[in-house]
C-alpha cells in the first residue's frame, strides 16, 4: 500500500503558546471540531497535565460520543492528543484525570539542550530511560497510541536519534516525531535525516516544525515525503494560518496545498484523502477571529489577496482562463460566497444581553426556544462563554451552545 502523510494540527497546544494571545476552552472546542469536519486526521489538543484543561479535555472526549441530530458523533474521526513531558510521573497523573488515549511525550535530545537546558544533570542513556519509562506508564495508563517527541531533533546527534527511535519503538511506541525546533533545517538536510531516520528504525515519522527561518512549510513537506518515500507513514504537525511560537508553525492550508498541487508532489498521492479544502476559508477566519489576529493579505489560499489580480497581463489571463494564474481554484478553498455586513441596527447578545436580544440572535440562525426557562438557560451560558472569550460570539460557538447546553457548561467551568 502507498504510505499516507496524516496532518496532526497543534493549534490548540504549540498554536495556543504563541506569546500574548490566548484561546477559551470553548474557542478551543469549536476548533477541534472544525478540523474534525476538514477531515484532518488528529489534534494536538492542549496540556492533560494542567488542571485548567481537564474540563475541557474531557468535554471533548465526550463529544466524540455525543450525537448530532444527524446521529454522527460531534468530533467524528479527529484523533484528540495530549502532551506531556517524558516523566512518568507527569504521564501518570495525566491520564488519572482526563481520558485521552493518546499521548504526544516529549523530551530534549540534542547535545545543547543536555548542556545548556538540563545543565549537565541527564546523559544521553538518561533520556532513553526517561523517555521508555514515559510510554510504558502511558500504556499501562491505558494509552492506545503513544508517540515520542525528540525536541530540537535538527540539532540531535543522528546515531543518539537512532537509538532514542529505536528504544521508543521497542517501548511500544508508534510514531517518532521529528521536531525543528528552532527551524534550523533546510528541506534538503531534514529530507536527509528523516529519510535516513525511516529507513533504519522502521516506524512512522512526524515533522514538527517552526518557521525561523521562512521554511517551516518547505521542511514539512520535504521531511515528510522522504519518510513516505521509505515506505513509512508520516505525519505532518500544522497550525491554522501558521500561529505559533516566535516566527510560528508550519501552515495547515499551505503544506496541504503544495502536497495535492505541486509539480513534483501530487502524482506521488501521499495526502491523506479525507482532508476537505472546502471547509479550510471557514476555519481559518475562526481562528483568525479568536486569536485576534489577522490573516496576511498574501497568505495562500485563504488570505484576502490569494486569487486578486490587479495587473492587466495577470487580470486578463485569469478571465480567460484561471489556470493562467491560478493552480486551484478558490472554491476548493471553500471561498466565493458573498458576505453580508449590517450598516443599520444590530442587535448582539452577550454578557449584558437579555432574552429579548437574545432570540432574536437565534432566531437569525434558524434556531427558536421551547420556552422562557429554555431560553434564559442559554443566556446565562452566552453570558459566560462572552466573558471567557473577552470578545462576541461566533456562529458556531452560538450553535453549540444551543445544542450541547450540558457539554458548554463543562467548557465554561474553571476551578482555580
Amino acid at each position: 500500500m502507498v504510505p499516507k502523510i496524516r496532518i496532526v494540527d497543534v493549534t490548540n497546544r504549540d498554536g495556543e503558546q504563541t506569546a500574548r494571545i490566548v484561546l477559551s476552552k470553548l474557542q478551543k472546542t469549536i476548533l477541534n471540531i472544525l478540523l474534525d469536519q476538514m477531515g484532518i486526521f488528529g489534534s494536538e489538543v492542549g496540556f492533560p497535565l494542567n488542571p485548567h484543561e481537564w474540563n475541557y479535555l474531557n468535554a471533548n472526549v465526550e463529544l466524540t460520543r455525543v450525537h448530532n441530530d444527524d446521529g454522527e458523533p460531534v468530533i467524528k474521526n479527529l484523533r484528540l492528543e495530549g502532551w506531556s513531558r517524558a516523566v512518568a510521573s507527569d504521564v501518570e497523573q495525566a491520564l488519572s484525570r482526563t481520558g485521552l488515549t493518546h499521548l504526544n511525550l516529549s523530551i530534549s535530545t540534542s547535545q545543547q539542550m543536555l548542556e545548556w537546558k538540563f545543565r549537565g544533570k541527564f546523559s544521553q542513556d538518561d533520556i532513553i530511560n526517561m523517555m521508555t519509562d514515559a510510554v510504558r506508564a502511558a500504556l499501562e495508563g491505558g494509552c492506545t497510541s503513544v508517540g515520542i517527541n525528540a525536541e530540537d531533533a535538527s540539532r540531535t546527534d543522528m546515531e543518539f536519534l537512532k537509538d532514542f527511535g529505536l528504544a521508543g519503538k521497542e517501548a511500544g511506541a508508534q510514531i517518532l516525531r521529528y521536531c525543528d525546533t528552532l527551524g534550523y533545517d533546510d528541506p534538503f538536510t531534514i529530507a536527509e535525516r528523516m529519510g535516513e531516520l525511516a529507513r533504519e528504525v522502521q516506524m512512522p515519522l512526524e515533522t514538527h516544525c517552526h518557521n525561523d527561518l521562512g521554511l517551516a512549510v518547505a521542511n514539512s513537506v520535504a521531511g515528510a515525503v522522504a519518510t513516505c518515500d521509505e515506505g513509512q507513514d508520516a505525519y505532518i504537525n500544522t497550525t491554522v494560518n501558521g500561529v505559533g511560537e516566535r516566527a510560528g508553525n508550519a501552515d495547515l492550508v499551505s503544506c496541504i496545498l503544495a502536497l495535492r498541487h505541486s509539480s513534483g508532489l501530487s502524482e506521488k498521492g501521499y495526502l491523506d484523502e479525507r482532508i476537505d479544502t472546502t471547509k479550510a476559508y471557514r476555519l481559518a477566519q475562526y481562528v483568525s477571529t479568536a486569536f485576534g489576529v489577522p490573516i496576511p493579505i498574501n497568505q495562500p489560499g485563504v488570505g484576502a489577496n490569494a486569487f486578486a489580480h490587479e495587473s492587466g497581463i495577470h487580470a486578463d489571463g485569469a478571465l480567460k482562463d484561471r489556470h493562467n494564474y491560478e493552480l486551484y481554484a478558490y472554491e476548493d478553498l471553500g471561498r466565493g460566497q458573498e458576505k453580508i455586513e449590517r450598516t443599520g441596527r444590530e442587535i448582539l447578545t452577550g454578557l449584558h444581553g437579555g432574552t429579548s436580544g437574545l432570540e432574536y440572535v437565534y432566531s437569525h440562525l434558524d434556531l427558536a426556544f421551547r420556552d422562557r426557562e429554555h431560553a434564559q438557560e442559554i443566556l446565562k451560558l452566552v453570558q459566560y462563554a462572552n466573558l471567557c472569550n473577552q470578545a462576541p460570539l461566533q456562529e458556531e460557538e452560538l450553535r453549540f451552545i444551543y445544542h450541547h447546553p450540558e457539554i458548554a457548561r463543562k467548557l465554561l467551568t474553571y476551578t482555580p
